[in-house]
């Protein structure tokens, strides 16, 4: 049995049978192959399609609830809280998305917390949705276990992505999204299932000691991008998006990984600004003269122009579905 090359459509539909087939909803199954097939064409590939087996897993054994229906309580003037219901991340981060919207619109600034959640994915997709509708936005969302404090040995952080998007009028939004390890702890796992080592410098062994195997280092931590400023940054996100939201934190959270064990009750919460309530119509002139300074430089880029162009690549000439996934899931 041989890779596959497909259109987007196709692997949409691929992704969603496969989770239908392991005890989750349509709709839920839908949602879920939107966020997977779009980080794979996006070249975000720790996001991709190397997540679904461990998610039909997972929702094969009730660790995540596949019929989970996520809902969402307004808390204050300009907060809201979203109930995961320990579902799959997407559909409660859609209803938040939709209710801030509406709400920063009202207030210039809104906030969204979501507990009893899960792997939300590329978090750099979800703030550029809302820059799409013309907000500003900010993301944070805590993990299970994976960056050791500063001089220590265990895990207690998470590698906790923060997301960050702009809109540019006329233009894609600019797209900040980056984990605060070195790399995201999906490239390892991507690694462990091809067989391949990691690069030095991207994960410590149980023992604390540097390693290049995959296993190794996802029986242990991963480095913190920075050093000491990383895992200030970790505990940073570990505060927004667990303490504050009421959510697990990372040392109590169970993998993303497996089926194994109980629901992971991960936490994210996400900002969302609208700029006429700040800078008003000056925002767009504003954004535009700072895009306009950056790419007036050779070489320079705006964050997330890399995955448009992927993305576009990929609208044109499909993604590859491995052979290990058609051998689990059945024919594309």
């Amino acid at each position: 049995m041989a890779d596959e090359t497909v259109s987007l459509d196709v692997a949409r539909g691929f992704v969603a049978r496969a989770l239908e087939a392991n005890r989750t909803a349509p709709e839920t199954a839908r949602l879920v192959a939107d966020a997977l097939v779009l980080a794979e064409a996006d070249g975000l590939k720790g996001h991709g399609l190397s997540r679904l087996e461990s998610y039909a897993a997972q929702a094969l054994s009730g660790k995540v609830d596949g019929h989970a229906e996520p809902s969402v309580t307004k808390t204050a003037a300009a907060s809201l809280m979203v109930d995961a219901a320990h579902g799959f991340a997407y559909p409660a981060i859609g209803l938040a998305i939709e209710a801030l919207k509406a709400l920063s619109g009202e207030t210039g600034i809104a906030a969204a917390g979501i507990r009893r959640s899960h792997h939300c994915g590329a978090a750099g997709h979800h703030v550029e949705r809302l820059a799409r509708g013309g907000l500003v936005a900010l993301m944070f969302a805590n993990t299970p276990q994976a960056i050791a404090p500063w001089g220590g040995k265990a895990g207690v952080f998470g590698t906790n992505p923060i997301a960050f998007a702009a809109p540019l009028e006329g233009r894609d939004p600019v797209v900040v999204d980056m984990s605060v390890s070195k790399v995201a702890r999906g490239n390892i796992l991507k690694a462990r299932q091809e067989g391949t080592p990691i690069p030095e410098g991207w994960a410590f062994g149980p023992d604390g000691e540097p390693t290049t195997d995959p296993e190794s280092a996802l029986e242990g931590t991963m480095a913190a991008m920075g050093d000491a400023k990383g895992a200030a940054l970790a505990l940073m996100v570990e505060v927004l998006a667990a303490g504050l939201v009421g959510a697990s934190f990372a040392y109590e959270a169970s993998n993303f990984f497996s089926g194994d064990g109980p629901p992971p009750d991960t936490g994210q919460l996400i900002l969302a600004f609208a700029p006429a309530a700040f800078a008003g119509p000056a925002f767009a002139e504003r954004m535009a003269a700072l895009a306009g300074a950056i790419e007036a430089q050779d070489g320079a880029r705006l964050p997330g122009l890399r995955r448009y162009e992927n993305r576009a690549r990929a609208e044109r000439e499909g993604v590859t579905i491995p052979a290990a996934l058609i051998a689990r899931f059945g024919p594309v």
